[in-house]
């Protein structure tokens, strides 16, 4: 039998381990660099992390991918710098089109303004209306001749075919005779072009047509009357003003001198003193009434078609459209339909035309029955100069044309005393 009383036993001594290593984890966790040096735990926790870096960089900096982004890079700034452009074009056309909205909408609201009458008799109404803006699209090729003849957006324009040649010589040489450069003659047949040409008289032809070049080689007056006003509309669209003459006027003085340019319309009259050109009252009798018998009315010869100047402005092209729509649907005198458009008031199934006009001075600018019938026989207005002289009531134009080139130029005193007043009908 064995003795067991100086051996410990079994279970004490795993105890007594258990105890020992608990209390070592207690210790090392309390005092860790009894056990662990500090440096070796940075070094260790520093190697850690540089591993981990390293790898990170070894993936991603690799000399392909960095070109690749590099380039990437290069593209996208390039292409910032387009849209900035873009941008600021954009923004200087939008500031562009503001500032014409601002303009258009300032200028609508003047018109629409809503002022308050002033002191009795310094209330002036709106006489002048605005001009059109200039569309050269309308007719390029004649918008360059214009922007070299035109002189401050005015020009003197006349239709011409070959039979009135001569009358035309007249025209043009008074018109070079005075000194005036704006001035256009617009021909309606190969054969007026080239006699333009040849004189260095400023000449437009315009492309091409045959209904409208018919008309202009062999084409009744009324029928090219009528293209002038079509022809008109393309001027007053470029946004020039227009002092229109028939070829059958004498020119004296420089027109653009004696012009109020006032108003849509500025024409010479047929009247032949002031109460027939400026209108007058007229007492019409009707004896049937009996006490209210006498009818007072008021008259006034008609505005000349073949002398007058016209401003680009919308109601003065709204004129031009009217006549010369009228004049392709019926066979009418042009004057007749141009006066009607211009004067006819609004009526029941009728909208007239809101368009200012001014009658010219008579004296100054003259027809030909004021010259023949008043001013030949009178001392004191043979004295005076006219500005032009229109030989619209007779149909021997070419010699009186010669007759007031040598009255008022060359001084021929007798020269207009062989015509007699009204020529004789045949």
């Amino acid at each position: 039998m064995r003795n067991n009383s100086h051996s410990p036993p079994k279970a004490g001594v795993l105890v007594n381990i258990a105890l020992g290593f608990l209390a070592g984890c207690v210790f090392a966790f309390m005092f860790p660099n009894v056990f662990l040096p500090s440096n070796a735990i940075t070094f260790c926790s520093n190697s850690l992390l540089g591993s981990n870096i390293q790898a990170n960089s070894t993936q991603c900096e690799s000399s392909d991918q960095v070109d690749l982004l590099k380039s990437e890079f290069a593209a996208v700034s390039e292409k910032n710098a387009q849209l900035k452009k873009q941008v600021q074009e954009l923004t200087e056309r939008f500031q562009l089109a503001k500032q014409e909205s601002d303009r258009a909408q300032k200028q609508s609201l003047a018109l629409a303004e809503q002022p308050k009458a002033g002191p009795f008799g310094t209330v002036k109404g709106l006489r002048t209306n605005p001009t059109v803006v200039p569309d050269e699209s309308v007719n390029p090729r004649l918008a360059k001749i214009l922007e070299k003849i035109a002189v401050q957006n005015e020009l003197i324009v006349v239709l011409a075919n070959a039979k009135v040649k001569e009358m035309l010589e007249i025209w043009f040489t008074s018109i070079k005779r005075v000194g005036i450069t704006n001035y256009l003659v617009y021909a309606l047949d190969e054969e007026t072009s080239k006699f333009c040409q040849s004189n260095q008289v400023p000449v437009y032809r315009r492309d091409p047509d045959e209904a409208i070049d018919s008309i202009g080689r062999k084409g009744r007056g009324d029928q090219i009357s009528a293209l002038k006003f079509r022809f008109l509309r393309e001027f007053l669209q470029l946004g020039y003003s227009v002092l229109l003459s028939d070829v059958d006027v004498v020119f004296l003085q420089n027109p653009f001198d004696h012009l109020i340019r006032d108003s849509d319309v500025e024409s010479m009259s047929d009247g032949h003193n002031n109460r027939t050109a400026y209108m007058y009252k007229d007492v019409f009798d009707d004896p049937t009434m009996r006490w209210s018998r006498f009818i007072h009315t008021i008259r006034m010869w008609v505005f000349n078609s073949g002398f007058f100047y016209i401003r680009p402005t919308i109601p003065a092209i709204e004129l031009l459209d009217r006549v010369a729509a009228r004049l392709s649907r019926q066979r009418a005198w042009d004057q007749d339909v141009f006066n009607e458009e211009l004067f006819y008031p609004s009526h029941p199934g009728y909208v007239g035309l809101y368009a200012s006009k001014r009658t010219m001075d008579i004296y100054l600018f003259m027809n030909s029955k004021v010259l023949f019938k008043t001013v030949r026989n009178d001392a004191k207005l043979k004295k005076l100069k006219p500005v032009i002289i229109h030989i619209n009531y007779h149909p021997d134009k070419l010699p009186r044309m010669k007759a007031v080139v040598d009255y008022y130029v060359n001084g021929k005193q007798d020269a207009l005393q062989p015509f007699p007043i009204g020529t004789p009908r045949t």
